[in-house]
């Protein structure tokens, strides 16, 4: 059960680690989110996204190697997936792009919030 801690905190890093592409261009957020960044505002406020994004996938990634930073690394995941998930409850209709972000930030949340709660079961 203990080696199945890191490998749950890694899939949440993995699924916060592939927005940083968009932090590239808008032609990378475009293909990922499926809605045009014409505005160079919308674009500025998207890359940004992207890097705050994977600002959290790489402190889950860090937590996989550094159990001390398993809680603040959950914390973090957990607020920004949970938070996504909220907003599109909120707001409603997302295309289908977006749909699939939802889905797939589920199952971040799933596995991060198992992985999290194994670790304070486990921890001495």
């Amino acid at each position: 059960m203990k080696r199945l801690v890191p490998v749950l905190f890694a899939v949440a890093a993995v699924i916060n680690l592939i927005p940083w592409v968009g932090v590239v261009s808008a032609t990378q957020l475009e293909s990922l989110y499926s809605i045009p960044i014409s505005d160079p505002n919308l674009e500025i406020v998207m890359r940004h996204r992207a890097v705050s994004i994977g600002l959290v996938g790489a402190t889950l990634a860090v937590a996989v190697f550094r159990p001390g930073l398993r809680t603040v690394a959950a914390l973090l995941g957990l607020t920004s997936m949970g938070a996504y998930a909220l907003v599109v409850g909120l707001v409603g209709e997302p295309n289908a792009a977006l749909t699939r972000v939802l889905h797939v930030d589920l199952v971040g949340l799933t596995a991060l919030a198992a992985g999290f709660g194994l670790d304070r079961r486990l921890a001495p």
